[in-house]
């Protein structure tokens, strides 16, 4: 049987949170371990310097502690192909031969790209690395032929660009590349402590490494339902962000009680806390377990990531022959 690709990555930009945990790499652990798909996962460690490219201090450590958290996720590398995108140069090539052919406007549309400006006022992003990310966004995924791209509703125009650049390459250069599919993913809102989205540039994130009193302090820190200011008042959890974390983390007894007994104000928001606290601690220890294995075992984590990088790199270099030859721009004397 043929196996199906997918292809995905992560910034490295710091810790990886509770957000990430749910809202992507679950699902890519669901992925890896179906018959249907061969995976794989990258450090997009190039796409960290669209923004970033002042300070490129902690990208590399940033790198390492990331692996480290997919790994303590879940993500297995005798099921899932890890690699750091830098170490793969095929990739800087393509995306240099992809953006002779992108047109301006299609960058300048993308929905994404004043708003992550807006959001990130304080950066200077009138770089030509910035505007010109979703090209190599595209080289990333084309570069191993995906089928699918698992992604967020938010994040569906950037796939759309890629299709279109692929169906672009193929009209002027012949049929190289399949055109890749979004595999939408339900990702729960999980919010910040806050009450805002999960951000570490909001630092409202409950990280995957946090535990004991300092994932305490913060599920005790948690923005609840509002209009509750005193605890005889009733509540209302499904506008509550600490009940969304208990339907993740809590027995079903609890998921079944909370929601009465908050409405009937017989349960008052610390202890509603105390209890998550203790459930996201018992849903998190495995994690904990795995993450302080591979902290200890660096030397394992390197291998892990050679390995990948090797099987990556062999892929990658198949397919820029494909487009050399292509363009008419091979030149093997």
């Amino acid at each position: 049987m043929i196996r199906k690709r997918i292809l995905s990555g992560m910034r490295p930009t710091g810790k990886l949170h509770l957000g990430n945990l749910h809202g992507a790499l679950s699902n890519w652990i669901a992925l890896q371990n179906c018959d249907d798909y061969e995976c794989y996962y990258f450090v997009a460690d190039w796409h960290a310097l669209t923004s970033d490219y002042a300070n490129t201090s902690e990208i590399r450590a940033n790198t390492i502690d990331m692996v480290i958290d997919w790994l303590a996720a879940g993500l297995d590398p005798n099921k899932s192909t890890l690699f750091i995108q830098s170490t793969i140069k095929e990739h800087a090539e393509l995306f240099l031969l992809l953006s002779m052919i992108t047109p301006l406007a299609w960058l300048e549309r993308n929905p994404t790209y004043k708003e992550v400006k807006e959001e990130l006022s304080q950066k200077d992003l009138s770089t030509f690395g910035f505007l010109g990310y979703p090209v190599l966004q595209a080289a990333d995924i084309i570069m191993y032929k995906a089928f699918g791209v698992p992604v967020g509703v938010d994040q569906l125009p950037h796939v759309e660009l890629t299709r279109e650049i692929a169906r672009r390459f193929n009209f002027l250069y012949g049929e190289i590349f399949p055109i890749p599919e979004p595999l939408l993913t339900e990702v729960p809102k999980l919010l910040g402590i806050d009450g805002r989205k999960m951000s570490k540039s909001y630092d409202n994130s409950i990280f995957m490494s946090d535990r004991g009193d300092a994932l305490k302090q913060k599920v005790a820190a948690m923005f609840t339902d509002p209009q509750r200011q005193r605890k005889s008042d009733p509540g209302r959890p499904e506008l509550c962000n600490v009940f969304t974390f208990h339907q993740l983390y809590s027995s079903s007894k609890d998921v079944a009680e909370i929601p009465p007994a908050c409405r009937a104000a017989s349960i008052g928001c610390t202890e509603c806390k105390r209890r998550l606290a203790a459930a996201v601690e018992g849903g998190m220890r495995p994690i904990h377990e795995r993450r302080d294995y591979y902290l200890a075992h660096p030397e394992e984590v390197r291998a892990i990531i050679a390995d990948g990088n090797r099987r990556a790199a062999g892929i990658a270099r198949t397919t820029l022959a494909e487009v050399r030859e292509a363009l008419k721009i091979s030149h093997e004397l």
